[in-house]
């Protein structure tokens, strides 16, 4: 059971650890501290959905009804291009720093509202956890529960960290350019991840 559970959480923790659209928007909440608790728990526990989703399963359903991921995929490319191009606009006119970034926690629901859509409407999640994570625990017939147990707390570690630990970049963000630079390098992974999808 051991020995399934560390594969689930090296397997989880190798297609995690990809710069997503996700994980980009983690890393900025982080950033500006602002909800960062609630922003962490909705991806691991959505990505916990899919987890087990994927290995109770529901991944040959998506294989035989590809369907699924085609609707996701154009919706979620629509939803990338124009929160890109989002921060392509704050990117060039923004003049946002550290000390601009008080919390708002009545921005709560905007931002997990946000933080699912990025999730949810993102076919590689659903090719990642359903189904990729979904096929591999195949191998792990006996021992399948502990599988999804490690791979899903693969997801809660590193969503937390990120969320978290994005605080130690905060002396590097006190300028207002490198904020800039950080809205170009989201808008670049959103609009790429968008492009990827539709071509």
């Amino acid at each position: 059971m051991l020995h399934s559970y560390i594969q689930g959480l090296a397997v989880a923790f190798s297609l995690i650890l990809a710069i997503g659209a996700q994980n980009a928007f983690v890393l900025k909440q982080g950033l500006k501290k602002q909800n960062v608790f609630w922003i962490c728990a909705v991806c691991a526990a959505s990505d916990s959905i899919l987890i087990l989703l994927g290995v109770m399963g529901f991944s040959k359903i998506v294989q035989t009804h590809p369907e699924i991921v085609d609707w996701a995929k154009y919706l979620g490319a629509t939803f990338l291009l124009f929160y890109g191009a989002q921060h392509f606009y704050q990117s060039w006119k923004g003049s946002e720093s550290l000390e601009l970034s008080i919390k708002d926690e009545s921005q709560l629901l905007k931002m997990v509202l946000i933080c699912l859509a990025l999730t949810w409407l993102n076919p590689h999640v659903y090719l990642d956890t359903v189904v990729l994570i979904g096929s591999i625990s195949t191998q792990f017939q006996d021992t399948q529960l502990s599988f999804a147990l490690g791979a899903v707390t693969a997801s809660w570690l590193f969503f937390f960290s990120l969320g978290f630990g994005a605080r130690f970049l905060l002396p590097i963000f006190q300028n207002a350019k490198s904020w800039k630079i950080l809205d170009f390098i989201i808008g670049f992974v959103m609009w790429s991840i968008a492009l990827s999808l539709l071509v």
